[in-house]
């Protein structure tokens, strides 16, 4: 009888971990809103990606092996056709970027992140986010 109890216990706690993680999966969260306004240190591997020269970037790390990744692609080419301003989109190999990908905390793919001109790191999105998300997130810079 114990063994059943712990077993329905580890399927419980086993699908409402599984809901959590599904109900943040794409969406797109501020990150750095409270940061001061001065001048910050940008990466230099960020510099050289093309973050921080005074266009927002969206930048996506993704993998050949990656089936989601290729709807993020399609989701922020589509934005940024329709965008009010000018912003890039720099999308980073996982696997070619690792030392990039670890310094920004990337844990799964696809992740998306929408840097402000000045190379700040503003929304991150983990999982395909959705246009409007983006689209929000870019009018907000």
């Amino acid at each position: 009888m114990i063994a059943v109890t712990v077993l329905m216990v580890v399927i419980v706690a086993t699908l409402v971990v599984g809901t959590a993680l599904r109900t943040r999966s794409g969406k797109v969260r501020a990150v750095g809103v409270d940061a001061p306004a001065g001048p910050h240190e940008l990466d230099p591997a960020l510099a050289t990606a093309g973050v921080g020269d005074g266009v927002p970037v969206v930048l996506h790390f993704s993998a050949p092996w990656c089936g989601p990744c290729a709807a993020v692609r399609r989701v922020v080419v589509q934005v940024l056709e329709r965008a009010p301003r000018p912003a890039r989109e720099v999308e980073l190999d996982f696997d070619e970027n690792p030392v990039l990908a670890r310094t920004l905390g990337v844990l799964s793919l696809p992740t998306t992140f929408v840097f402000d001109g000045d190379g700040r790191e503003r929304f991150r999105a983990s999982g395909v986010p959705t246009a409007e998300d983006l689209r929000t997130a870019l009018a907000s810079l």
